[in-house]
């Protein structure tokens, strides 16, 4: 197998993963400097401190779009400005008329309302709103609690309001899948200061949504079919979404002690954070994506769906899947593929195809073509700026695992 990459940002001689995680390194004054520049919108600097780059780093970040940290940060100057933060959009009432649609119930019709100018923009959220998006991923406090309260005090027809009501009727955890809230190990610095830190990316998508005006997905964020310049920097340096404490909670939940096979690990994230929280993982990528950053030095790579079939489908551990490949039926072949009782998927829940299946979702893939399996967990992820993403969870029905076994 060709030599796993190695853990590092592309043009830094110093950083390291753990310089982000002051309960390994103690590097509480690496935060504080993160969060003034992060405070001060100042994003290029955020970045440049965070992976500790020259200051005049010239990096291009290919992804849906190509920029570097100057081009990403001036879109971010640049606000509303031509169209950058239309996040919350419907059809045109007199569109859905003329295409013969039910206008109370237009989800089922967005799909044929292709063309932009038939779309409209509603509004904008307040800063509160969006804080209290962030608020939902708080890991000290009870998510679903969050997700109420984020609905409980939206004012009518808002966008919270919207934002709520679409998130609790996608929201579904087995009774006997408990997640306890996060202690966040406390720290001080030489000054005095307690300070705290175990997940980066979870910052640095706060500060977007701040920046961006983004207070979380609705039913019509399908819709949305532009994203903003500094969703490439993200991707590169962590990944395509960003993990939260319930998720990786649950992970370990179902996991009950087996080992995860973070299948198509990207830049090995998503399997730091897991283990982190205790769990062994071990991460498999075919390494085709190239990343700026890379997280862990120990990803196996190798082709996926051969990986799994050399090994009887690994029926001793738990599946997971972060943000899987549309292109070539991955996502279908490497479920195939698998031997063991628990897939979990990280990806879209709004049939945007931009995970998993061109034409359908992972949930309703499940449901139609691998009866076998239920459905125990579909929690909100925090989403990117007119992203829509969830953890899916699902297990092999008892009487099947018994036939398999």
């Amino acid at each position: 197998m060709p030599p796993s990459p190695a853990a590092v940002t592309d043009g830094s001689k110093t950083w390291s993963p753990s310089h982000l995680f002051t309960t390994e390194d103690h590097n509480a004054d690496l935060w504080n400097k993160i969060h003034a520049h992060l405070n001060s919108n100042e994003f290029k600097s955020a970045i440049v401190t965070a992976f500790e780059l020259p200051p005049g780093d010239h990096f291009t970040y290919h992804a849906s779009a190509s920029v570097n940290l100057s081009q990403a940060e001036a879109a971010i100057h640049a606000g509303r400005a031509n169209g950058l933060h239309a996040w919350y959009i419907e059809p045109r009432l007199e569109n859905i008329e003329a295409a013969g649609q039910d206008h109370s119930d237009t989800q089922d019709g967005l799909g044929h309302l292709a063309d932009q100018s038939s779309l409209k923009l509603t509004g904008y959220p307040s800063t509160s709103d969006v804080q209290a998006y962030i608020a939902v991923f708080d890991p000290t406090k009870s998510a679903a609690n969050s997700l109420k309260s984020l609905l409980a005090n939206a004012k009518k027809d808002s966008v919270r309001q919207s934002v709520a009501e679409y998130l609790l009727s996608k929201r579904y955890l087995d009774s006997d899948i408990t997640v306890p809230r996060f202690k966040i190990q406390s720290l001080q610095n030489d000054r005095g200061q307690t300070t705290g830190h175990e997940n980066p990316a979870l910052d640095f998508w706060a500060y977007a949504c701040v920046a961006l005006e983004y207070a979380g997905p609705n039913q019509n964020t399908a819709l949305v079919k532009s994203s903003h310049h500094i969703l490439p920097v993200f991707m590169h340096h962590f990944g395509c979404v960003v993990p939260s404490y319930e998720a990786l909670q649950i992970i370990g939940k179902v996991a009950n002690g087996k080992s995860v096979l973070d299948m198509g690990s990207g830049n090995g994230y998503w399997t730091l954070m897991l283990r982190h929280l205790g769990l062994t993982v071990l991460a498999v990528d075919s390494a085709q994506s190239k990343w700026r950053t890379v997280w862990i030095p120990d990803t196996t790579v190798a082709d996926g769906i051969q990986y799994l079939r050399k090994r009887g489908g690994c029926p001793d551990m738990v599946l997971l899947l972060v943000y899987p490949v549309v292109g070539g039926d991955f996502t279908r072949k490497v479920i195939e593929s698998y031997n063991g009782d628990v897939i979990c998927v990280a990806g879209t829940q709004n049939g945007n195809g931009y995970t998993g299946f061109k034409d359908m979702m992972i949930d309703e893939f499940m449901r139609t073509e691998k009866k076998s399996w239920e459905r125990c967990a579909q929690v909100p992820l925090p989403s990117f700026a007119g992203k829509d993403d969830a953890l899916f969870v699902f297990r092999r029905k008892e009487d099947e695992v018994h036939r398999v076994s």
